[in-house]
């Protein structure tokens, strides 16, 4: 069984390269694309490292070329440029899934994001409520998602997964610092009461579910769309209150009234200011969870880790490599940390 992962320099296809060789197959029968470069040395020994753009339709029809499986995980986040959000999540998965059809590849699952879902109204979210996209990246991933509904149509096996914001080792970005605060000991401001409950995922039940869906005999199954997220939840503040008893840190929650701190944060945002962008504090005072019922019945999976232990476990990691991860460089993507911006003079007052 040959697979192709793309955007497997970042944090989840480092996960999915690991689980690979663990429970699949060998090293020599994966091939790891991205355009970004693999700074991380733990990548399974044998198997194949490119350096390529999911744009590039002859790279890709080369690539794929005796490739059975596909998982595309390349994405721009939400901290790149408009248009490049647009050309690499939108055209990029263009390219890849017109090369996939053309070399027959077995099976493509497609990481989307429960983003397309913008800021819902009624909760636990269904894979067939509304599409609202927030901003250039919700945007960008309900038009990559129209393009794997047409593959379909053409006979192609495509599974769409929308998974919750996920945490795990290696996992920084906007985590990195929400734990630089809790190891400094400082509050940590909360939009709203913090009484909202706010769905996670760990990365390994993220990875496992991706390869259920390619192992799975009834191929039909998983030619679907599906939410995938923790199964065990609380509140933001208790699972906040969780995290700093595990850290031994002297952190509590700030609540900050959501329609005070909103349009500060907006112009933070457009001023580049803050990492802070609109999905993720439009979202954070607000219930925000999906039903994950029709991914458990489809692949039999059960989440093994709640919110708070996704978050300690992760957490932990970062306290092991603090020395490490405070040498490198701030960046835009989910394997560095962000520039914390005006975040950081207000950590300097609480």
């Amino acid at each position: 069984m040959k697979i192709l992962i793309t955007g497997a320099a970042g944090f989840l296809g480092l996960h999915l390269a690991q689980y690979y060789v663990a429970h699949v197959g060998r090293g020599g029968d994966l091939t790891l694309i991205d355009i970004a470069p693999f700074t991380v040395k733990e990548y399974p020994q044998g198997s194949r490292l490119v350096s390529a753009d999911i744009r590039d339709s002859q790279k890709m029809s080369d690539l794929l070329d005796g490739v059975d499986f596909v998982i595309h995980a390349a994405a721009a986040l939400p901290l790149w440029r408009d248009s490049e959000i647009y050309d690499i999540n939108v055209g990029g998965t263009a390219t890849l899934l017109a090369a996939a059809y053309k070399r027959q590849v077995k099976r493509f699952v497609y990481i989307s994001s429960t983003a397309v879902y913008g800021v819902p109204k009624k909760h636990p979210v269904l894979e067939t409520d509304p599409l609202v996209g927030v901003g250039p990246y919700g945007n960008s991933k309900i038009q990559a998602e129209k393009l794997c509904r047409q593959y379909r149509k053409k006979n192609m096996i495509v599974t769409v997964i929308r998974p919750k914001t996920f945490v795990g080792t290696y996992r920084l970005g906007v985590f990195e610092i929400l734990f630089d605060w809790i190891k400094d000991g400082k509050k940590i401001p909360v939009i709203g009461s913090g009484k909202n409950r706010y769905q996670l995922l760990d990365v390994d039940d993220l990875v496992e579910v991706l390869y259920r869906c390619l192992l799975l005999k009834d191929e039909r199954t998983v030619n679907d769309t599906f939410n995938v997220g923790a199964k065990e939840f609380g509140t933001v503040a208790t699972d906040l209150q969780a995290l700093f008893k595990a850290a031994l840190s002297r952190s509590a929650i700030l609540p900050i009234p959501a329609a005070a701190i909103k349009p500060v944060l907006f112009i933070f945002e457009k001023l580049k200011l803050s990492p802070l962008y609109r999905w993720v504090y439009d979202t954070a005072d607000k219930d925000s969870f999906v039903s994950i019922y029709k991914i458990m019945k489809a692949v039999h999976w059960r989440p093994r880790f709640s919110n708070a232990a996704a978050l300690i476990k992760a957490y932990r990691w970062y306290e092991k490599h603090y020395d490490e991860i405070k040498s490198h460089s701030a960046g835009v993507t989910h394997t560095v940390g962000w520039k914390q911006g005006v975040l950081g003079l207000f950590k300097k007052f609480l």
